[in-house]
């Protein structure tokens, strides 16, 4: 471990972006030009579901601006199938939850979601890290509307340097994609937000018991990525022997799959040992509550 607690941990990422200050300025340098923050107000992180049938989610941060925009920020550590899906509907969890009966007449604030992404999002695509996806019609290019906002910031392509950084936003992405390096955070000299960030994710600033939370979540992290990269090993070997008979492309994408499934159900087995919660074993495993109480 560094300098600095990790980011991409589910610790890391909560204790820095909840921290109001650095929230409002972070979303601040995102959404320069198009609006400006001056407070907002953490929501509860957790939608129940209403009917039996369905799905529970659960943001890693959710809160609402002083002019009523919605706001969703997320972490995610590897990529995952259907992820884009994953997004649009917690997206859609937070315009459903603005309907209310009686004398409504289906006016909706805006929902942002901003997703930190810890993987390459799209390999057949390059270009910028942070892609800036809103509704617009075809033919036109124009907004058709600003209801829905998606950001997805892809850390492993910003290769900029320290000179490189040209932006205030650019500045935050350097920081938050070094962290686990550097032994100090730069630009404070530009503002003093940076010195506030610092601030918060020393290490050294950690009282005993959040050291020992941070540590035991980061260890969790690193044996749950360790268990599904070997689960996908032997998967994909697995797929190799059938693809002697089947024919190798598909015993591979099929071992790939099961080694994705299993590496899934063994992780969360080994989650449930240590006493997480089924709710941070979901989030961890993408498994629905009621495949892991079968576990």
């Amino acid at each position: 471990m560094g300098v600095f607690i990790d980011p991409s941990t589910d610790y890391g990422f909560k204790r820095i972006f909840g921290d109001k200050e650095l929230m409002i300025n972070f979303l601040n340098s995102l959404l320069e030009g198009e609006r400006v923050i001056t407070d907002l107000r953490y929501m509860n992180n957790e939608r129940i579901a209403k009917q039996k049938d369905e799905r529970k989610v659960i943001y890693d941060l959710y809160c609402e601006t002083n002019t009523g925009e919605h706001i969703i920020v997320e972490m995610q550590k590897r990529s995952q199938k259907h992820f884009k899906d994953r997004a649009l509907y917690y997206s859609a969890c937070s315009i459903v939850e603005q309907g209310f009966q009686g004398d409504w007449d289906y006016e909706l604030m805006p929902v942002y979601g901003v997703f930190f992404l810890d993987f390459i999002f799209d390999k057949d695509t390059s270009g910028y890290f942070c892609k800036d996806v809103s509704l617009v019609e075809k033919y036109t290019g124009k907004v058709f509307s600003n209801k829905l906002h998606h950001y997805y910031i892809e850390l492993p392509r910003f290769v900029k340097s320290k000179s490189e950084c040209d932006s205030f936003f650019d500045c935050w992405i350097y920081n938050l994609a070094n962290m686990n390096d550097l032994k100090e955070l730069y630009f404070k000299d530009r503002d003093a937000i940076f010195r506030r960030l610092e601030e918060i994710a020393s290490r050294a600033n950690l009282s005993k018991e959040e050291y020992d939370q941070y540590r035991y979540e980061w260890k969790i992290n690193n044996d749950y990525f360790n268990c599904l990269d070997y689960a996908i090993e032997q998967g994909l070997e697995q797929g190799r022997e059938q693809g002697l008979e089947q024919g190798r492309e598909q015993g591979l994408e099929q071992g790939r799959e099961q080694g994705r499934e299993q590496g899934k159900q063994e992780v969360a087995k080994n989650l449930k040992a240590m006493g997480l919660s089924s709710d941070n074993i979901m989030k961890a495993t993408g498994l629905s509550i009621e495949e892991i109480e079968k576990l």
